[in-house]
């Protein structure tokens, strides 16, 4: 009981500033050296497998295909693209979050893929990725005799 009467008479600390404008400056703070570069971490991503292939699936809205840059290197497989700037002056924003400019992401791919064999497309806004998975990431089960 004497815990609870305590607690209940300690003073209420107020805050002197804004909490919403100190983390907004805190995260000023954080970004400072990655202006100029910006990721995709925003725009959602699924990777998954299925018996033969990993899939990617991306969020690539507002991107043009001729825009897109794929490569992979080992398991590595990089998205990049280019989001143009705006054309209008005068604009004052209020909120601003859409990535602009050049963008990627970079992903570690869980089991190795025949990199001659994967196919993508981009259909609403979605880039989909079908890699093969090479024969040696395979499951396979074992018979016992």
């Amino acid at each position: 009981m004497a815990l609870v009467r305590n607690a209940r008479t300690l003073p209420v600390r107020r805050f002197a500033i804004d909490p919403f404008e100190e983390f907004d400056r805190m995260l000023g703070e954080f970004a400072g050296p990655l202006q100029g570069r910006t990721e995709w971490m925003s725009y959602p991503i699924d990777l998954y497998e299925t018996d033969n292939d990993l899939v990617l699936e991306m969020a690539v809205p507002g991107v043009r295909t001729e825009d897109l840059d794929i490569s992979i290197e080992g398991r590595q497989l990089s998205v990049r693209g280019h989001l143009p700037e705006s054309e209008e002056n005068g604009r004052r924003y209020w909120l601003q979050s859409i990535p602009r400019g050049d963008v990627s992401r970079t992903v570690k791919l869980p089991a190795a893929v025949e990199v001659d064999r994967i196919r993508a497309h981009v259909a609403d806004g979605m880039l989909v990725l079908t890699m093969p998975k090479l024969a040696e990431s395979k499951v396979h089960k074992i018979t016992i005799e």
